[in-house]
């Protein structure tokens, strides 16, 4: 596919929103991606990157090979990922840890919209993706509320198998990759690796998403090639059931001494406002979720005037 520089800016730009969204433990770059109309290019694009290009390389060269795999696209989108991850792990950290309520509350706003974004390319509504959306919300609700496993494990196969599984909620609208990593106990790990440029770890979790990637994007392209309604019904779920790792107040159950000695949460539940022990921001916050919702309108405008 032929673009411009121009058009490639703007892929970059969506990555860094992707990159932003899944250092939020509780936001899929995968919905990113799916609102700003890259979602099926992107799986497309990794399940064609197999041993056949190594075929066409030694046949046709370099350049065929780099037309065929779509590398603009994917060094356009990677290079935006990487951009929004380095420079806006340590902030969103700090924000998450400072001014957890508006973080949340822009973020709710975001996703909620998201659910009638996704909902709204159903065509028809039949018992079968009924079905699969009260399913996968289910799953997807018993997810967030899972303890997380404690964990300072620094292993590399564990570290490469938290990647594998920390893509695959990536590319799937609704559980974020870095939600996947809290849950396993690494999401401290690999965030402090990526601050300290710890390339031994971020080797290991790289190798661990790109195996992930590469297996789990090639089930959803079939999935939306022969069964597109009810995959889109299934992760509308998905993301419904998510809207409870993001509810802004939470009230801490249970908490752990963390590697540097700082008291963290390990399990927290979604209460009321109302019942939020301290202030509550509700105008505040009200506020961000509504800039949140009305962005991903924006976009989806943007997206319709370009088709």
């Amino acid at each position: 596919m032929k673009r411009s520089i121009k058009e490639y800016a703007l892929i970059s730009l969506k990555g860094m929103a992707m990159g932003a969204a899944d250092v939020v433990p509780g936001v899929s770059g995968g919905t990113i991606a799916f609102i700003s109309g890259i979602y099926e290019e992107l799986l497309t694009t990794i399940s064609n990157l197999n041993l056949s290009v190594f075929k066409t390389l030694k046949q046709e060269g370099f350049k065929a090979t780099w037309i065929k795999i779509n590398a603009n696209f994917l060094v356009a989108l990677f290079i935006g990922i990487a951009i929004s991850v380095v420079s806006l792990a340590k902030g969103i950290s700090y924000l998450l840890s400072s001014k957890p309520i508006f973080v949340w509350s822009f973020f709710f706003g975001l996703v909620l919209a998201s659910i009638i974004y996704i909902a709204k390319q159903i065509k028809q509504w039949r018992f079968q993706e009924l079905g699969i959306l009260v399913f996968t919300c289910i799953i997807a609700y018993y997810i967030t509320i899972v303890e997380p496993m404690v964990s300072d494990e620094t292993s590399l196969l564990f570290l490469f198998l938290s990647g594998a599984l920390a893509i695959c909620a990536m590319i799937l609208p609704g559980i974020s990759g870095a939600f996947i990593l809290v849950l396993l106990g690494a999401y401290e790990t690999v965030l402090n690796a990526v601050h300290h440029k710890d390339l031994k770890i971020i080797a290991a979790v790289g190798l661990g998403t790109i195996i992930g990637l590469l297996s789990f994007s090639r089930l959803l392209k079939y999935l939306f090639k022969h069964y597109k309604s009810i995959t889109l019904a299934g992760l509308t779920g998905f993301v419904i059931g998510s809207l409870n790792k993001i509810w802004p107040w939470k009230e801490t159950i249970t908490t752990r001494i963390n590697s540097k000695g700082i008291t963290v949460p390990v399990l927290q539940e979604s209460i009321l406002p109302a019942n939020y022990q301290g202030d509550a921001n509700l105008g505040m916050a009200i506020l961000l979720a509504i800039v949140g919702f009305l962005l991903i309108l924006g976009m989806e405008k943007v997206a319709k005037q370009k088709s």
